[in-house]
């Protein structure tokens, strides 16, 4: 505020609001002349990213047709019923995860298409779901929801970090985002701090930046901005009091507190257990509306998971991948699972005339097509229509074309989400279809 002059984009700024200023004689200040919560008559979008390290069975990973007479390889078999909802997609592929060919080099990049350092140094880049949440976020108590299956592995395999194994989602360049794999704790991040920032008052928010800024202006915008903060308050009061009497229309959460006991505390040691935990968190974020953004790693890429309720105990998930045996696909169809779960359980709830899957995107992916490394191409299957933007019952295909960037399908997902940027990663330009 030196010189008395701010640019026509300063607001008063708080924990998760940001309140414009009207115009002051003192100050090149710009902004709205009014602030109020408001209602829309729509369920907000939400996004939920699923992976699982080491590909799939490299036979058994396809789509043929489209709509509900589409075709699906074994693999993908329990998402049969949702084929109307589905987006398949095919040829997709991040240039800089076949520099190394490596589970690290293939998966700390795969949300980013940043380049990665090696050497055991960790530079990535800014993950798509972080981007999303850093626009959106505001709007709710917890700008993201970033969840694992698994803890994770901080050596070095082969001259990268197998950090990038644990971490899909990172918050910048140099820093993974927080994973939290303990059910218990997960569930607290929704519901330890019952106020919400959207149940927060907009002034009780910025109160410490209209302090600092009173000091900056004359005495006559100083009543000019008390009258502004009056009035405000006074739109407050009165929506405040409308909720109370139901007046107010518009889309509300289905559910106000969690309608499932808190996990018990600790590490899950049965991965059926901890993984549908996990999954039904997800569902009580969204439903909640506590947070529209998350990601799920069900298992780390070169990672050690067991599965002795498949009878599939003699050999860690990594190891296993290299082969495409029955075994192998019994544990790739256990991981498509957890995603038609999450799917019949969002189908289930009804947000007005759609549903909470209809009113989501939910993508599974990994950081290679197979387990022998192959990142040419990228496994990618969609659920939801993210509030009708989105067509069903789609099978894409871009391996014949020039411009397949997976993250393309991300600059998609971001302007769904309504965070419109021209550029991500390496893409130019969204997927048109999606």
């Amino acid at each position: 505020m030196t010189n008395n002059t701010l640019s026509r984009r300063t607001m008063l700024r708080g924990i998760g609001v940001s309140m414009a200023l009207p115009w002051m004689e003192s100050m090149s200040v710009w902004g709205q002349e009014t602030l109020a919560k408001k209602q829309s008559p729509d369920a907000p979008t939400r996004m939920a990213i699923l992976f699982a390290g080491c590909g799939f069975h490299r036979h058994e990973w396809w789509a043929k047709g489209t709509g509900s007479e589409m075709e699906l390889g074994k693999v993908l078999h329990p998402l049969k019923d949702f084929r109307n909802q589905m987006t398949f997609i095919k040829g997709l592929y991040n240039a800089e995860a076949l520099k190394g060919n490596i589970h690290s080099s293939q998966t700390g990049n795969l949300l980013s298409g940043a380049p990665l350092s090696a050497g055991g140094t960790i530079r990535s880049g800014t993950s798509v779901d972080q981007i999303v949440a850093r626009q959106i976020g505001q709007q709710t108590k917890l700008p993201s929801l970033v969840l694992g299956c698994e803890k994770a592995n901080p050596s070095v395999h082969k001259n990268y970090s197998m950090l990038y194994s644990s971490h899909i989602s990172w918050t910048s360049p140099t820093t993974p985002t927080p994973l939290e794999v303990y059910p218990a704790l997960a569930f607290d991040q929704l519901f330890k701090d019952k106020a919400q920032q959207g149940d927060q008052s907009v002034l009780d928010a910025v109160l410490a930046d209209t302090r600092d800024f009173r000091r900056g202006i004359s005495r006559m915008d100083q009543q000019k901005l008390d009258e502004y903060l009056n009035s405000v308050r006074e739109v407050e009061r009165r929506i405040e009091q409308a909720n109370r009497r139901g007046e107010l229309q518009g889309w509300r959460p289905t559910l106000r507190s969690p309608n499932i006991p808190r996990p018990q505390d600790g590490y899950p040691q049965d991965i059926v257990e901890h993984m549908k935990l996990m999954c039904d968190i997800l569902v009580l974020a969204f439903q909640t509306d506590t947070t529209r953004v998350c990601t799920l790693k069900l298992n780390n890429d070169h990672g050690t998971l067991r599965f002795p309720h498949l009878g599939v105990d003699y050999m860690i998930h990594h190891l296993l991948s290299h082969s495409d045996t029955d075994d192998w696909l019994k544990v790739n169809q256990f991981f498509l699972e957890q995603m038609a779960y999450l799917a019949r359980r969002m189908d289930a709830i009804q947000e007005g005339d759609r549903t909470l899957l209809d009113n989501s995107m939910l993508m599974l992916c990994s950081s290679m097509l197979n387990g022998h490394h192959d990142a040419t191409q990228l496994p990618v299957v969609m659920l939801g229509s993210a509030g009708g933007q989105i067509q069903g019952g789609q099978n894409l295909d871009y391996s014949g074309e020039s411009d397949r960037q997976m993250c393309r399908l991300y600059l998609s997902m971001m302007h769904k989400m309504g965070v419109q940027r021209r550029s991500f990663g390496d893409a130019k330009q969204p997927l048109t279809e999606v």
